[in-house]
C-alpha cells in the first residue's frame, strides 16, 4: 500500500477503476493437470494473474532430521518469475516476501491435508507466478488446492482464498495491483468451505472488527463462485478419461430378439 499526494482516485461514480462493483470478482479460469511429470498440477488465470502450481510426493522426507515419524511434512515454495510484473523480481533465490507467503500457504494446507496418512514423508508444493496483478497469494493458494486434488493426496476439504480490502469507507473484494498499492488496507483470506473455517487471515493496514467481519462475509459469498471454478476444473480430466475409455471399448451389438415360443400342447388322454 502507498499513500501521499499522488495517490490515485480508486472509486469513480460508485465503481472501481476497472468497472467492477465493490464485491465483484475478476474473471477466473482454472485448468487441471497441465503438467504430465508432476504428481498433481493446475494453472489459473485470475484477472491478469497467471499462476502455475505443481505438487510432488508424498516421498521420503529429506534431509532425515526434518521428517516426522507420525505424519508427513509440507514444503511450499511460492515464487514470482523475474518477468511477472513491473517490479524488480530479478533476484535469484527466495526473498522475505516469498518466504512469508510460502509459510502461510503451507500452514493453511496443514489444516486440510491428511498428513497422518504418510508418516515420515514430505509433500512439495510449488507455486510459480508467471504474471502478477495483485492478489497472487490468494490465487496461488486456490490453484495449489486444485493441484493437490489432482495428485490424489487425501484432503478433508478443498480450500480457496481471495483478498479483500478497504478503499476510503468502502470494503472491496479481490484487489488488483493498483488497488493493492493504494488501498487503505489489504486482507488476504483463505477459507475451508466444508468446515466453514478461516485458514488464513492477514492484514496490511487498519480495519475495524466490523469491517473485518464484513470482509470475511464477502469472501464466503465469493467462495461459492471460486469453489465451483475449482470443482469444474477437476471434472475435466475425468471426463477425458471417460471419453478415451468409451473410444477403446468395443460396442456390443444388440442381441436379436428371439420370436416367442409357441405354447406347448398337453397330450390328450
Amino acid at each position: 500500500m502507498s499513500g501521499g499526494a499522488n495517490k490515485p482516485v480508486l472509486i469513480v461514480d460508485g465503481k472501481r477503476l476497472d468497472g467492477r462493483a465493490f464485491g465483484q470478482l475478476r474473471e477466473i479460469k482454472i485448468e487441471a493437470e497441465p503438467l504430465k511429470n508432476a504428481a498433481g498440477s493446475a494453472y489459473i488465470e485470475w484477472g491478469n494473474n497467471k499462476i502455475l502450481a505443481a505438487v510432488y510426493g508424498p516421498k521420503e522426507a529429506l534431509p532425515k532430521h526434518v521428517s516426522d515419524p507420525e505424519k508427513a511434512i509440507i514444503k511450499c515454495r511460492y515464487q514470482m518469475a523475474p518477468f511477472s510484473g513491473l517490479e524488480d523480481h530479478g533476484r535469484t533465490g527466495p526473498n522475505r516476501r516469498s518466504t512469508e507467503i510460502s509459510k502461510v500457504i503451507k500452514e493453511a494446507f496443514e489444516n486440510v491435508i491428511m498428513l497422518d496418512r504418510f508418516p515420515g514423508s514430505e509433500i512439495d508444493i510449488f507455486i510459480e507466478v508467471l504474471q502478477s496483478d495483485g492478489g497472487t497469494r490468494a490465487a496461488g493458494l486456490t490453484v495449489a488446492a486444485v493441484a493437490l486434488a489432482t495428485s490424489g493426496i487425501p484432503m478433508i476439504d478443498l480450500p480457496y482464498a481471495v483478498s479483500a480490502g478497504k478503499i476510503g469507507d468502502q470494503i472491496v473484494l479481490d484487489l488488483n495491483k493498483i488497488e493493492d498499492n493504494y488501498s487503505d488496507s489489504d486482507v488476504p483470506i483463505s477459507i475451508s468451505p466444508r468446515q466453514d473455517k478461516v485458514l488464513l487471515l492477514q492484514m496490511d493496514g487498519t480495519m475495524t472488527q466490523a469491517e473485518i467481519n464484513q470482509a470475511i462475509d464477502m469472501a464466503r459469498k465469493a467462495g461459492e463462485i471460486i469453489s465451483k471454478k475449482q470443482r469444474d476444473a477437476l471434472k475435466v480430466p475425468y471426463e477425458r478419461i471417460m471419453e478415451r475409455y468409451n473410444d477403446v471399448m468395443p460396442t456390443r451389438a444388440p442381441q436379436a430378439q428371439q420370436p416367442p415360443r409357441p405354447p406347448q400342447q398337453t397330450p390328450q388322454q
